[in-house]
């Protein structure tokens, strides 16, 4: 009986994946947005524990049960343990580096804005999605996109990790991840020089804010780009800490447009697996209404590698998610390089 309804389930998520059809932003439905971060039917509570953060939820699995992370209980009722990562330097694609906070006497509260940032934006994912020294209770290390048949053809049949440091590779090795933390900035990849920080320039009028903007002047390339797609994940408002909400961003170092740099939540959002909700292509959205759009893996912009573009005459929404930062220079826009005609495919 089990298998049958195994099976049921993956045939109906099957005609989303594979069909790849849908009326642009009208929505999908039929499957739960969270998706893998259901957990295996625990739910939110897989990552914020109501009572006593990872203790509740059982401690860390590499230290059988012991939690070391200090501030355990105490951040937003995050119920798996930093312990293990905290003073951690990972090394990413192209050498990049990251080293993770390591906390002092004054707990969080004697972070810099910077490094709250890099916990609430890399170590709260890794406590999951590490697998080596940090390891989460509910991880199956197979994208739950894939199990479910939900992806496009021609992914091919070898399970895709998700436990970044127990990847098939050796254990511990970050070389194949896209590279983060303060020297994977906007300013190493070129797209800096095409924004600009812009005082007052987000928000509504009575509550305005600093952010992020391209510029307006002689820059016309990128202003192409932005209305063809976007630019979700690198302007606006910028992240200040985890608890301001909003959608993923760059962290802003001060207003220095050149160094604000990603984190995991820069390009994800753990509570949307397969949907994005917003304005395209720099269209406001009508007052009243949502536009969805497809997307994968929990990436917090429209990204659908299944997208219908055989004819070539426009670009694959995947493929521009890319671009936002990598404009120019090898595999980067279409505008970048004086071709303004080509559209993106939702």
């Amino acid at each position: 009986m089990r298998k049958l309804i195994i099976l049921l389930a993956i045939m109906a998520f099957a005609e989303f994946g594979m069909a790849q059809s849908y009326t642009e932003g009208t929505g999908i439905s039929g499957i739960d947005k969270l998706g893998a971060h259901q957990n295996g039917g625990r739910g939110c509570v897989g990552c914020h524990a109501p009572h006593s953060g990872a203790y509740g939820n059982g401690g860390n699995a590499a230290a059988g049960g012991a939690v070391t992370g200090p501030e355990s209980g105490d951040l937003a009722l995050w119920g798996q343990d930093l312990g293990p990562l905290y003073g951690q330097t990972l090394t990413f694609a192209g050498d990049f580096q990251i080293t993770l906070p390591s906390l002092g006497a004054g707990g969080l509260g004697g972070l810099s804005t910077e490094e709250e940032e890099e916990v609430l934006g890399v170590m709260t994912c890794l406590s999951c999605h590490d697998g080596n020294i940090a390891k989460g209770a509910m991880m199956a290390n197979q994208s739950y996109e894939q199990a479910a048949g939900l992806l496009p053809a021609g992914y091919g049949t070898r399970p895709i990790p998700t436990l970044l440091g127990l990847d098939g590779t050796s254990n511990g090795n970050y070389k194949n991840d896209h590279p983060i933390g303060p020297s994977a900035n906007l300013g190493a990849v070129g797209v800096a020089s095409r924004l600009e920080w812009v005082v007052g320039g987000c928000g509504s009028t009575s509550s305005p804010s600093d952010c992020i903007l391209p510029k307006t002047a002689s820059n016309t390339a990128f202003l192409a780009f932005y209305s063809h797609y976007g630019a979700f994940n690198i302007t606006g408002r910028g992240r200040t800490n985890y608890y301001s909400g909003g959608r993923a961003n760059v962290v802003k170092v001060g207003t220095d447009v050149t160094k604000a740099y990603l984190v995991c939540t820069t390009c994800h959002t753990p509570h949307t697996m397969y949907t994005f909700s917003g304005s395209v292509r720099n269209v406001a959205v009508p007052s009243g209404t949502t536009q969805i759009y497809p997307s994968y893996f929990f990436i917090s912009a429209p990204y659908n590698p299944g997208a219908p573009v055989s004819s070539g005459t426009k670009a694959s929404s995947a493929t521009q998610f890319c671009r936002q930062c990598h404009f120019t220079g090898a595999g980067g826009s279409n505008e970048g390089s004086g071709i303004l005609g080509v559209d993106t495919q939702f």
